[in-house]
């Protein structure tokens, strides 16, 4: 599926989709902005004008078209100690500084670094974000008024139970059916908007007791205003919101920069990473001066608008613009929709997003990439998706480096172009993981006087290659011996034979840009290869 990128494109048919799409994400971001705005401890209103202001500008200059940002659940926790100690003045002031470090990892396109994110990794993510976003609809099957804000959601409420139970599944089971058959039926109206609006129509003409958008808060409220974060501008005040503002950057690029690719994938856009950078920083340091919480891209909203057929600016626009409306003018009607309907499209939502086939992959990939897996799925559920991203890749990184390590080994002949020496070729880069067992492969005590190494089918990646290197020709200038190397990068012969023990046996070595920056009389390497 592409999206439309030019005006030509827009004909009748796609603006009308992609504005019933908006619709629909619209429909759905104000229980979520308004259930986050309590996780913070902040006012509704405060979730709602971020997920506006945050939605809109991101919609028009972010990196990828058809995504959908707001309020999140992720920053959100995060955002609730800041607030009890300190109050909603200093989250403004945070979210501002929290746009700055987004816009400067931005400029210095530090976007590119989530191709870094492996493959396994990835399918974590999407698992486990499935399991989360499940689990928050759970809450909306508690007595409305009985649960509570805590730093992991809402929680401590008294479940439903007898017929308001019954009638609530009933109403959540009738709207996934309907998202279901919808698309069987006719492609005119998103399925996502067909579910809510039959079932709300259900609730309202035969007035069933159900919960409904207006039991969480009241969403009526007039336009954002600017508002200049009041708090001290001193270095005390920098050090409170610092720590914070540099958390929610990453989570909120890292969350943005994931549900960027998820959904490049499935529109089959490719690009955009700093310009989603740009776009969420921007976003951040202007909904920060109109009093909003702050936020980032919503994949369970970004699900719902591609799958509704939003792949352009214009849904993800007129999202923003209706949900406007709705804080302006049709506070009242939006407050009746039941949440069983909004219920029933998150429910769908999750069942198009975890990623079914990584069940039946598990036994058929290697055992490293399935314990990352299943490693990232636990860690987002258990605390947030920036953690478990970066505690995947650091895991996957680890057992790439484990691997690497035990690949090197070697091969001894005699020499043919030097009479009476022995040549070991090394086969496997040579790095920090694997300097020991580089060390383990010479004998230095029992090999002849000339040694000749040959680098042809072996790589000098980092410092401790070189300096093990050095170490290995100290130990055969002891025994009285020469030691010298081929094919290895003239980068690193000037460091190598610093002390005169090394001599260089070939004129053809290849110019690799091992080191291109070193201190002879320091010892201290700069590595750029």
């Amino acid at each position: 599926m592409t999206g439309a990128d030019t005006l030509s494109d827009f004909t009748p048919g796609r603006i009308k989709t992609e504005t019933l799409a908006g619709l629909t994400v619209a429909l759905a971001l104000v229980p979520e902005a308004v259930a986050f705005a309590f996780v913070a401890g902040v006012h509704p209103l405060v979730g709602l004008y971020a997920a506006f202001i945050v939605g809109l500008i991101t919609a028009v200059i972010g990196g990828r078209p058809g995504m959908i940002s707001g309020a999140t659940g992720a920053l959100a926790v995060v955002m609730v100690a800041l607030v009890a100690q300190h109050g909603v003045e200093y989250l403004f002031a945070t979210v501002v500084l929290m746009g700055l470090l987004q816009l400067t990892a931005g400029a210095l396109r530090l976007g590119k670094f989530i191709r870094l994110v492996p493959h396994p990794v990835m399918l974590g993510f999407v698992n486990g974000l499935a399991i989360v976003i499940f689990l928050a609809q759970l809450s909306q099957f508690q007595v409305p008024g009985t649960a509570v804000a805590t730093g992991h959601g809402m929680s401590g409420g008294q479940w439903m139970s007898g017929w308001p139970l019954f009638l609530m599944l009933g109403l959540t089971a009738l709207t996934m059916a309907i998202i279901w058959a919808t698309p069987k039926v006719t492609k005119a109206i998103p399925a996502p908007l067909a579910g809510i609006l039959i079932v709300a129509l259900i609730v309202i003409i035969f007035g069933l007791d159900v919960p409904r958008v207006g039991d969480l808060a009241s969403i009526e409220g007039g336009l954002p205003a600017f508002h200049i974060p009041v708090v001290p501008f001193t270095l005390e005040t920098l050090e409170i919101i610092l720590p914070y503002a540099v958390i929610l950057a990453a989570i909120g690029l890292i969350e943005s920069l994931l549900t960027l690719n998820l959904v490049g994938e499935m529109t089959g856009r490719r690009g955009g990473a700093s310009q989603e950078c740009i776009a969420q920083g921007t976003a951040n340091v202007v909904t920060g001066f109109f009093g909003g919480m702050g936020g980032c891209a919503m994949i369970g909203q970004s699900m719902i608008n591609v799958k509704s057929g939003g792949v352009t600016r214009l849904s993800a626009i007129a999202a923003a613009l209706f949900l406007l409306v709705f804080i302006l003018f049709a506070s009242g009607l939006i407050e009746q929709i039941p949440l069983a309907a909004l219920v029933g499209v998150m429910f769908m939502v999750v069942i198009g997003t975890f990623a079914w086939r990584s069940l039946m992959i598990l036994r058929k990939i290697p055992i490293t990439d399935a314990f990352v897996m299943i490693l990232v799925t636990c860690v987002t559920v258990r605390y947030d998706l920036a953690t478990a991203v970066v505690v995947g890749v650091i895991v996957s990184a680890l057992a790439y480096a484990w691997n690497n390590a035990r690949r090197i080994h070697i091969s001894a002949r005699d020499s043919v172009s030097v009479p009476g020496a022995k040549t070991y070729e090394l086969d496997g880069p040579l790095f920090f993981g694997s300097t020991d067992g580089f060390s383990e492969l010479f004998d230095p005590e029992s090999d002849p006087d000339i040694v000749i190494v040959d680098f042809m089918r072996s790589r000098v990646v980092d410092q401790s290659a070189l300096q093990a290197i050095e170490d290995l020709a100290a130990k055969y200038e002891a025994q009285g011996k020469t030691l010298r190397l081929r094919h290895l990068s003239r980068d690193c012969h000037q460091l190598l034979s610093r002390a005169g023990q090394l001599m260089i046996d070939s004129d053809d070595d290849p110019d690799y840009q091992v080191a291109t920056d070193y201190s002879v009389r320091t010892g201290i390497f700069g590595v750029g290869h």
